[in-house]
């Protein structure tokens, strides 16, 4: 046996589980990315997984495997970056154990993540989000739990894992109504309910029936929702609200798009990036800062409060020297 399998084997059980309690969802996607790793290192060596040894696990396989995630599967850029996460994690580990493959190691850790392009989040206008909420049935009881879905997304803001993993007793609708859920990095967090939030939520509730400990959103057959059933729902639900208001047609929404439209909801009402990034469970003040670039409204009225300045329009540079010339054309 290579010294990588016990490796992985502690990495897993000790490291993960338990001194960093990781959640299931980063158990599974770091185990996801070392099958990953170790079946591109079987296909481009013909060894065996068990055979696989950390100095198999060089610069330059690394290098290979995360082009191969983009070249081959078709990854993104922040796929990409996922998977190196993993990577440095577990390597990282294995400087503290692993002492005579330290220059290897130290190699892959400074592989760079790569620069992603930002993207302008996407997320529903009031007309857009009260047709998504009019398209869900009332007369079926799945109809009734994607409305009660719908509505907690839209003015929550819980990701779709904390939507996943709410039970019926996460729910408070007394006084100071709020929603209790265990968010990313394990971190508690208590968002306040509105009134009609919370009248939708009872609804619900009292139709479902279920002990305090039972999953919030269930399937017909009382199981709980997976994101792929989530996914197809509100896609479904949003090709029927298309028909009551076109803006919505072409548009990609998803549960995480509801999560954007709670976060512009609060910008718009005046609510400090510090406050919504709190409301999020965001670890940093600049992942919330994505909807400040994202919102127009709020650069028109900036620039609308810009006094142009009198001051006559420069003429443009002309280079008088050839090379000059030549880098200003690059």
């Amino acid at each position: 046996m290579t010294s990588l399998a016990p490796l992985l084997q502690v990495f897993f059980t000790d490291r993960l589980i338990t001194q960093r309690h990781s959640s299931s969802n980063t158990i599974a996607s770091y185990r996801d990315t070392i099958t990953l790793l170790l079946g591109y290192v079987c296909a481009q060596t013909g060894k065996k997984a068990s055979d696989i040894d950390i100095g198999d696990l060089d610069a330059d396989t690394i290098t290979g495997f995360l082009h191969h995630l983009e070249e081959v599967r078709g990854n993104s850029v922040r796929t990409r970056n996922t998977r190196l996460a993993a990577i440095h994690s577990l390597f990282a580990y294995a400087a503290l154990r692993n002492h005579e493959h330290a220059e290897a190691i130290q190699r892959v850790l400074a592989i760079p993540a790569a620069r992603q392009r930002r993207t302008i989040v996407t997320w529903l206008e009031s007309a857009e989000a009260d047709a998504l909420l009019a398209a869900c049935d009332p007369g079926t009881r799945t109809g009734r739990r994607d409305h009660a879905l719908f509505t907690l997304a839209i003015q929550t803001g819980l990701r779709i894992s904390e939507l996943l993993s709410l039970t019926i007793a996460d729910i408070h609708t007394g006084a100071g109504a709020h929603v209790h859920c265990l968010g990313k990095g394990r971190k508690e967090r208590r968002t306040p309910l509105l009134p009609a939030t919370v009248t939708v939520l009872k609804q619900w509730i009292t139709e479902h029936g279920g002990l305090p400990g039972a999953p919030l959103f269930t399937s017909s057959t009382g199981r709980g929702l997976s994101r792929d059933a989530i996914e197809h729902r509100i896609s479904h639900t949003i090709a029927i609200a298309s028909a009551s208001c076109p803006s919505l047609i072409g548009k990609h929404v998803s549960m995480h798009t509801l999560r954007h439209t709670a976060a512009m909801r609060l910008l718009h009402a005046g609510v400090d990036t510090t406050v919504i990034a709190l409301w999020l469970g965001h670890e940093q003040i600049v992942t919330t800062n994505i909807y400040l670039h994202a919102d127009m409204t709020l650069k028109e009225a900036a620039i609308a409060k810009v006094t142009p300045l009198s001051v006559p329009a420069a003429g443009r540079y002309q280079p008088t020297d050839t090379v000059l010339a030549f880098l200003a054309a690059l």
